[in-house]
């Protein structure tokens, strides 16, 4: 499902609002800064690497629309250029963007590469025109090279994706034929990693969806994930028109299932992956590991190499997103189900210690641990 894109314009970017699945399929174009900040905050797009390519499309939208005549004036000022001023314009876009949600990684990577992009095509006008060192590349063909690396980091991650999946899917059949298991293979998994947190097939869902494809059987748990219900509402939808077999089931009846033997893996995605390995992913990912390692069964964290943020030590060091308490006291419910005035504590992420983690599955491999040295082996076999 094509689930963000450019506009015809490429003025604006279109979404499918997430925010009302899986009863509503909802188109809906942003137009102004305001609109595609809200729409991360508001979870109307979500999933680290599809906040990213939605990060992407929304600076070059914002730049197309600094092509206009009353734009291109206003962006001439203090540097003395309008390459400058576009680009200091299209900087303060980008730091809005970012603020909207700290922790996930991919969200300041994909803002950062656009706006380099855009540099990078300043100064090319520049060498172009020796003669000329404060020559003007102009706003449209600044605008242009926002709308392809938007456009680049979108098609990476459909590769990424199918890479991810593929890494996936050639472990957990290995993890499983080594343990002599027969029958459908149990997967159990949190939030949603699927197509819709990315742009095809996912990452902890991927491995799942292309096994599906080449005729591996799969049952899959989906933990309706709380406060917002993540799982319950966009998991199942997704896995259901896949025609996988899946299973809802409350959060904290993920010690039951795996009690009873029913799960030989758990799969989860991930918004930032610290350099020791400590991942943050959604609310209550942490205790599925704690719960994981308890009964022996494997904890993979799939993601993109994208969200590896060696500059960030250690989990400690990951800004964890703390939200409106009304998630938890009143939304979903036809009345609130919580005293007035009750205090709540609202993290959307929590931190699971690389030591509970079996592997890293990105698209470029399998890291294991100690993170601290396959991660880096892994981002400098990349470079």
């Amino acid at each position: 499902m094509e689930h963000i894109r450019l506009s015809e314009a490429g003025d604006s970017v279109v979404i499918l609002d997430q925010s009302l699945l899986p009863l509503e399929e909802k188109y809906i174009e942003l137009t102004t800064l305001e609109e595609m900040e809200g729409a991360i905050k508001k979870l109307q797009v979500r999933g680290a690497p599809a906040i990213g390519i939605f990060a992407g499309y929304a600076l070059a939208a914002l730049s197309k629309q600094q092509c206009r005549p009353k734009a291109i004036s206003s962006c001439c000022g203090a540097s003395g250029t309008s390459d400058e001023g576009f680009v200091q314009i299209l900087q303060a876009q980008g730091e809005v963007l970012k603020a909207a949600r700290p922790t996930a990684v991919n969200l300041s990577w994909a803002v950062d590469r656009v706006l380099h992009a855009v540099r990078v095509e300043m100064f090319r006008a520049r060498k172009e025109d020796p003669m000329r060192p404060n020559a003007n590349a102009g706003a449209r063909r600044l605008a242009e090279a926002a709308a392809r690396e938007a456009a680049a980091i979108h098609e990476e991650d459909k590769a990424m994706c199918k890479a991810i999946a593929e890494h996936g899917l050639t472990e957990i059949q290995k993890v499983s034929a080594e343990g002599g298991h027969s029958g459908p293979i149990g997967i159990l998994t949190h939030c949603n990693a699927g197509p819709l947190a990315t742009s095809e097939y996912g990452t902890a869902l991927g491995p799942i969806l292309l096994g599906e494809e080449q005729g591996v059987d799969f049952h899959v748990f989906a933990d309706e994930t709380r406060p917002l219900l993540q799982g319950a509402r966009l998991t199942t939808y997704e896995l259901q028109k896949a025609g996988v077999d899946v299973t809802l089931i409350c959060d904290n009846m993920a010690s039951s299932v795996m009690q009873k033997g029913l799960i030989q893996a758990v799969f989860v995605g991930c918004d930032r992956v610290a350099a020791n390995g400590d991942t943050a992913n959604k609310i209550g990912t942490s205790g599925l590991a704690v719960l994981a390692k308890h009964y022996g069964i494997p904890f993979y964290v799939l993601g993109p190499s994208s969200s590896i943020d060696l500059n960030c030590p250690t989990g400690a060091d990951i800004p964890i997103e703390e939200r409106d308490p009304e998630e938890i006291r009143s939304k979903f419910y036809e009345k609130p189900m919580a005293p007035e005035g009750v205090s709540c504590f609202n993290p959307s992420f929590d931190v699971t210690d690389a030591a509970l983690i079996t592997g890293i599955i990105t698209e470029k491999g399998i890291c294991r641990y100690p993170y601290t040295e396959s991660l880096g082996a892994l981002t400098e076999a990349s470079k």
